[in-house]
């Protein structure tokens, strides 16, 4: 039998009268109860942000991506391609060849994220899906086509309908610079619209996509490339076929999952959420101090009870315990509350969708939440050391009490 902790109950569910201390009492339970709710909530939304980072880039980026260490080029050859096929996991591999070349539409020109792709590079993704108009094919016919987003479309005013106004792409070529010739300094190429994607607003603003072949010329890089995409295969682990690539390849080359693709965006999430979690922890110390001074009300109230048992044989360890144990009974029942209704209004917003996001959108209309046991966890962790801290100190001045001074 646990007397300290009976004793506490005692003194916690004692409805004989309606005193300051039970008030006080009262408001420290629906601040933690109100805090741990909050935080909840709010570490719920930061996990459903991350979610959404990684379902908006799913649709563009590999599942692996392979880019050189030194240098945005490498060479590739047959050996060096059969090499990547033959790893165990790797389903497909996209050949790429990304640089910046201006564009021209009409009287108009930006410069643009020229992306050159293999033709087996819609197998890996889902790009296809975001196509708001015209059509994805690269090459239909034998004949090239470029798919642009739908922010370049806006800024030049492209019309995939209109087949008589091509594409104009230039970018410089490796020669001299000749000053009676200015036009010869780039290379020149035409390619006709075929359709327009929305992913994110980072792509949609500066990517055009075209064929492999088209950019090879375009940009004169041969056999280089800029970078490889693997699609691994349907149950294969990620982790194992990115170290398997790695060791083939070496230390000359990086070989990247997908959150590694975006790793300053995530961390910044990260580390944001952690930032968030230390101010709701203060919030939730401060919301606890009524706990210190319910207690500390408590022990002054008690006096005589506490000589009491102390000359009953009550020791100061017991004592000290009896008041650790109100101000953890406070402080649980008021988190268990609060965790049980931060729950509750996240499966609320992940049913409904209560809480818009309050601008339009093709990826999610309200905020997204998703609830992670490790939350739990480190809420539960920062009110235990919490209750500690604002309980330690009324306990042990209730252990200290004389005995001959209050009988």
């Amino acid at each position: 039998m646990n007397v300290p902790f009976l004793i506490a109950k005692r003194y916690f569910f004692s409805r004989k009268k309606r005193n300051i201390i039970s008030i006080i009492s009262n408001i420290a339970m629906i601040g933690v109860a109100v805090g741990s709710m909050a935080l909840i909530i709010v570490l719920s939304v930061f996990n459903g942000l991350e979610d959404l980072i990684r379902t908006i880039y799913s649709s563009f980026d590999p599942d692996l991506k392979i880019t050189a260490v030194e240098g945005k080029s490498f060479e590739t050859d047959t050996e060096f391609m059969n090499r990547i096929r033959r790893t165990p996991g790797v389903a497909v591999v996209s050949e790429i060849i990304e640089d910046n070349a201006l564009l021209r539409y009409n009287d108009r020109q930006m410069v643009v994220k020229v992306k050159g792709v293999s033709e087996n590079f819609f197998q890996q993704n889902d790009i296809d899906s975001s196509i708001v108009e015209g059509h994805h094919e690269l090459i239909v016919n034998e004949v090239y086509y470029a798919l642009v987003g739908r922010g370049v479309q806006y800024q030049l005013s492209i019309r995939p309908s209109n087949q008589f106004v091509p594409l104009q792409f230039l970018y410089p070529r490796n020669t001299k610079f000749n000053p009676l010739n200015p036009e010869g300094a780039f290379n020149s190429l035409n390619i006709a619209a075929g359709g327009v994607f929305a992913i994110e607003r980072q792509y949609d603003d500066a990517y055009v996509f075209v064929p492999l072949n088209f950019a090879e010329e375009l940009l004169e890089y041969g056999r280089r490339r800029t970078s490889l995409e693997i699609k691994v295969e349907r149950g294969a682990r990620i982790e194992t076929v990115k170290r398997a690539l790695q060791q083939a390849l070496g230390e000359s080359f990086n070989v990247q999952d997908s959150d590694e693709q975006h790793t300053s965006l995530l961390r910044a999430v990260k580390v944001e959420k952690l930032f968030v979690f230390i101010t709701f922890a203060f919030i939730l110390l401060i919301a606890s101090l009524n706990i210190f001074f319910s207690l500390s009300m408590l022990v002054i109230d008690k006096q005589k009870d506490i000589a009491v048992l102390a000359s009953m044989g009550a020791t100061a360890k017991t004592i000290q315990n009896i008041f650790l144990f109100e101000g953890a009974l406070v402080a649980f029942i008021g988190a268990a509350y609060g965790l049980s209704m931060g729950m509750l209004v996240c499966n609320l917003q992940q049913t409904f969708g209560i809480v818009s996001m309050g601008m339009a959108t093709s990826v999610v209309d309200s905020y997204p939440v998703k609830m992670q046991w490790e939350d739990f966890v480190l809420t539960g962790v920062a009110i235990i050391v919490i209750t500690l801290l604002v309980s330690i100190r009324p306990a042990r001045k209730a252990a200290a009490i004389s005995v001959r001074d209050n009988l």
